[in-house]
């Protein structure tokens, strides 16, 4: 299974909860799979975030694939101007 790490504000929609390990192939199984144990976090992996997966950072990464072993964390994106 994955181990998947959340930072920023992400944790107030886990319960406080930071790192999980999941099994999910690809990104975007992953997001499913976290939205369903917290329906709160849902939207938000939907509206922008940033995803790292074993240290090489994506965006628009839902195809992107997971291996088993991977370390995949997920980061708020934060808005600029």
């Amino acid at each position: 299974m994955a181990r998947v790490v959340l930072s920023g504000n992400l944790k107030q929609f886990t319960g406080g909860e930071t790192e999980f390990d999941l099994e999910a192939d690809t990104v975007r199984k992953l997001f499913r799979a976290l939205g369903e144990r917290y329906p709160t976090l849902a939207p938000h992996l939907e509206e922008g975030v940033a995803v790292a997966i074993d240290g090489q950072i994506y965006q628009d990464a839902w195809l992107e694939e997971i291996q088993p072993d991977s370390e995949v964390h997920i980061v708020p994106q934060i808005a600029g101007g």
